[in-house]
């Protein structure tokens, strides 16, 4: 069985659904100046994933531990290092000081790292765990590629000097 619906009874249907959706956007507040520096940090690449080719930001790497604005609008950030090692400290501050002066509310930042002892890939978001390990599937199965054309080749050459 079929239905017909006359243009008056779709633009009524599409004005509630427009008329509930305007409703809901004023009942919601407006994200506060943390959630928005927050999301300014996305725009941070983790230095370490993207020379992997995870390209994973460090909010999603679960390296940013804290945001907090203060009445003077300085920002500070807590953030966790994926290691003890890690020789990106200069570039997570330039970039994080950057990233968040950017916003209008904030008229300074500064970041503290942690010791590097602290993170684990626990602290990455599912989605992040799941790129990363989608790209280092690709890396092992590159690499099995590679292992059995070598077998190959290998075979092929001693063929061929046996045959000699």
């Amino acid at each position: 069985m079929s239905t017909t619906t006359d243009a008056s009874d779709t633009d009524a249907a599409d004005g509630d659904v427009a008329d509930a959706d305007a409703a809901a956007d004023s009942e919601t507040e407006p994200a506060s100046v943390e959630e928005r520096a927050r999301d300014a940090l996305r725009d941070v690449a983790d230095p370490c994933s993207a020379a992997t080719g995870s390209n994973l930001n460090i909010v999603e790497m679960g390296l940013v531990k804290d945001v907090e604005v203060d009445d003077a609008d300085h920002a500070h950030v807590e953030m966790r290092l994926t290691t003890p090692m890690c020789h990106m400290v200069g570039y997570f501050i330039d970039q994080v000081e950057h990233r968040l002066t950017e916003l209008d509310a904030v008229e300074s930042a500064d970041l503290d790292t942690d010791d590097g002892m602290e993170w684990s890939e626990d602290y990455m978001s599912e989605a992040a765990q799941a790129k990363r390990q989608e790209v280092l599937d690709g890396y092992e199965e590159r690499y099995r590629e590679e292992l059995a054309d070598g077998d190959a080749s290998a075979e092929s050459a001693s063929g061929e000097s046996a045959s000699d």
